[in-house]
């Protein structure tokens, strides 16, 4: 793990859903439209050791491993179909230090984010709650922050909402989606088992970020929703082709969302082949030739071509 400013980002490049200059802009069919049945898209963001987005690779710097067999990568360009975000934000006792920081960082991020995409506001204090349903408009979603408060002796269902939210997207099939939980260490009271929440998050094929803020005390692994939240957090976001990003204070949030923001804003959508199979593959691993970056990846669901 690399300390970066006020939060880590981890090194691995693992994913697991399952030439031509960079960013060319030649023809090519809509994502999870290829013209060919053996062809397979993902999602992929690159970045430096400093978490920024890097944008001027070919299509010959990337790998793709399914279940570690190299797959050929036939082309990239930048994706820029607009992405439905949904925020995940923890409302519970547990966040009430850390309100004020909350609002500013979720304010600036959806200015930023909702000019191309679609955004929902959902807490998860208690039950899973709407608080804006998806939209582009700025006005609802700036009153919808502000309705974001901690609710008294309150405590986290955020696996819930996960999977609440996953079957919501199943039923709309956006083009691309993402989601983005804004959480504290409290207590997890969802009685979900984590395999539930990441096959899930799978099926969903969103791309799925946390961002925690330490309260000064150990996670909670003692009990099952302890256990199970904190396998979704650290395994759910590196096999979405996501990452968790621990703050130190509540005042790293607002550069956390900005730097999600930008790696959202910048990524491939790469076109691989892969061989007519019955059998899908376990696990989907990219990667990119030149030192120092990391790849992740979240696959286009083929249910969507």
């Amino acid at each position: 793990m690399k300390l970066v400013g006020s939060f880590t980002i981890s090194t691995l490049a693992l994913v697991w859903w399952a030439s031509l200059p960079a960013f060319d802009h030649a023809r090519v069919p809509a994502p999870g439209a290829a013209q060919d049945s053996r062809e397979r898209e993902m999602y992929v963001s690159v970045l430096d050791d400093k978490g920024t987005p890097v944008t001027d690779l070919t299509a010959a710097q990337f790998v793709v491993r399914e279940d570690g067999v190299r797959r050929e990568v036939l082309r990239i360009r930048p994706a820029t179909n607009p992405i439905d975000i949904a925020l995940l934000i923890d409302n519970t006792q547990a966040m009430e230090p850390f309100t004020s920081d909350l609002r500013l960082a979720l304010a600036s991020f959806v200015e930023q984010m909702s000019k191309k995409n679609r955004i929902a506001l959902i807490t998860f204090a208690d039950r899973p709650t709407i608080v804006t349903d998806y939209t582009s408009d700025l006005t609802r979603l700036t009153r919808g922050v502000k309705r974001v408060f901690a609710q008294p002796g309150s405590g986290s269902y955020l696996l819930d909402a996960i999977v609440e939210v996953c079957r919501g997207i199943k039923k709309r099939e956006p083009e691309r989606v993402a989601i983005v939980a804004v959480l504290t260490e409290g207590t997890e009271f969802s009685n979900l088992n984590y395999q539930v929440v990441l096959d899930s998050l799978r099926a969903s094929g969103a791309k799925f970020d946390a961002l925690v803020v330490s309260i000064g005390q150990a996670a909670d692994v003692l009990s099952d929703g302890g256990r199970n939240r904190a396998i979704v957090l650290d395994q759910g976001t590196g096999l979405a082709g996501g990452r968790r990003v621990d703050l130190l204070s509540g005042m790293g949030l607002g550069d956390g969302l900005k730097r999600l923001a930008s790696e959202l804003s910048n990524q491939y959508l790469v076109t691989y082949s892969r061989p007519e199979s019955l059998i899908p593959p376990e696990k989907i691993e990219v990667s990119v030739t030149r030192p120092g970056l990391v790849a992740r990846g979240t696959p286009v669901p083929t249910k969507r071509g």
